[in-house]
């Protein structure tokens, strides 16, 4: 237990941008390269654009290995049904370009999605360009948009990676509820909590 504690810690102390030149939306802003297509863990090319629903899309970045997904990850297809249910599209991305060749590669991929029982799309992002572009931070870090596309909501999924009974504060399921029910998301950006995406490297 002191071990995984001691990873969790050091992975947080080192949540940071892996490149300072990255792109990072701000609340309002529309979304980039929504168009790019980014191949599924079922073989598909896939694009944010083609999950968007009538509502908007929930863009998660996410991975295989972080021991903060793996506290998370159980919620994952509860959040998918809550994303449903709200018109709200949902694909998972994984930017960790620098493991892509190891434990995070597409194959990789579809070995932990099948494992885990994954509903959604677990799309690979090439050279980490979503992230780039959107300032993706941690794995786990959610990016929420409205149906215009702009961002609505940006950061963590809830107060408490340890576990779905100690939540208090369900960021994201909050934020996506009043999207879809045109009110206003009282809180529209946390702290991302996680392991740092290992993003492409100029």
């Amino acid at each position: 237990m002191k071990k995984v504690m001691f990873i969790l810690l050091v992975a947080v102390s080192v949540s940071v941008f892996a490149n300072g030149n990255n792109g990072k939306l701000g609340i309002g802003d529309k979304a980039v390269l929504t168009d790019v297509k980014m191949e599924d863990v079922t073989g598909a090319k896939i694009s944010i654009a083609d999950a968007k629903k009538e509502n908007g899309i929930l863009v998660l970045f996410s991975c295989n290995t972080c021991p903060f997904v793996m506290q998370w990850e159980g919620r994952y297809p509860d959040l998918k049904a809550w994303a449903d249910k709200n018109k709200v599209g949902m694909v998972v991305l994984n930017s960790n370009h620098q493991k892509h060749d190891s434990d995070e590669s597409l194959e990789a991929m579809r070995t932990h999605a099948k494992g885990k029982g994954y509903n959604f799309y677990y799309l690979l992002d090439k050279e980490s360009a979503v992230a780039n572009a959107f300032g993706g931070q941690t794995t786990p870090h959610a990016f929420l948009f409205n149906s215009k596309m702009e961002l609505a909501y940006k950061g963590a999924i809830d107060d408490s990676y340890k576990s779905a009974e100690d939540v208090k504060q369900p960021y994201l399921k909050d934020a996506i509820s009043n999207l879809s029910g045109g009110k206003e998301i009282v809180v529209t950006e946390t702290k991302p909590v996680g392991c740092s995406i290992k993003r492409k490297i100029e």
